[in-house]
């Protein structure tokens, strides 16, 4: 239900700054810059409260926070991949901005739902414990 609830809040974040960046910007790529910033706004906060919240990680280190971070980043590239695909094909096929935000709506499920099972079994794991003959 948490991890829910953040998904929720992530999604309202990527989407508020979706329409807050063509609002700023209607340029040439404008759909394609929105969902370039909709993505980077909701990073930071969707790490910290899955490292803390869902997961219940504890970094060693800042030094292996940043390493984590990198990599739940590099993690997100396939889940995003998902989510501006679905995005663009509704962009596309209906031409209007309710069903690009409803392709959105889906993406982010779908994005969301392949990113926990790769952060759990990828990024939030701990080490090993050393093993003593």
């Amino acid at each position: 239900m948490l991890y829910t609830l953040f998904a929720a809040i992530s999604t309202a974040i990527n989407l508020g700054a979706q329409m807050a960046s063509m609002w700023i910007y209607g340029g040439p790529r404008a759909v394609e810059v929105s969902i370039l910033v909709g993505t980077a706004a909701g990073l930071p906060l969707r790490y910290v409260l899955e490292k803390r919240f869902i997961f219940d990680f504890s970094s060693r280190s800042l030094v292996h926070d940043g390493q984590l971070f990198t990599l739940y980043s590099f993690m997100g590239v396939f889940t995003t991949l998902i989510f501006w695909s679905v995005e663009y094909a509704f962009h596309l096929a209906f031409g209007s901005a309710s069903m690009r935000y409803a392709g959105a709506v889906v993406g982010l499920g779908i994005g969301f739902y392949v990113k926990y099972q790769l952060d759990k079994r990828y990024v939030f794991v701990s080490a090993p414990a050393a093993r003593f003959p």
